[in-house]
């Protein structure tokens, strides 16, 4: 779709017909980026949204181990480091 971009002050803008922003679930805010050259809008997200939904998809924690735990003191530790 091609639009005209309308003056609005020193500023430019341009008017994003209402089937777009229902299609797209806008709400009264959106976000504005730059990659490669183009300009992307996307509707507004809550930090962290879909976080908790992602995690129960990975399955349960039962299994999981800390990496570091059984990481023995290194050269830094124990000659350069003081307390």
């Amino acid at each position: 779709m091609k639009t005209e971009l309308v003056r609005i002050g020193n500023s430019r803008g341009i008017r994003i017909p209402k089937p777009i922003i229902e299609q797209c679930g806008f709400g009264e805010s959106v976000e504005l980026r730059v990659e490669k050259d183009c300009l992307v809008v996307s509707s507004q997200r809550t930090p962290r949204q879909g976080w908790e939904e992602v995690f129960r998809a990975a399955g349960p924690s039962a299994d999981d181990e800390l990496l570091l735990e059984n990481a023995g003191p290194n050269e830094f530790d124990c000659k350069e480091w003081k307390w």
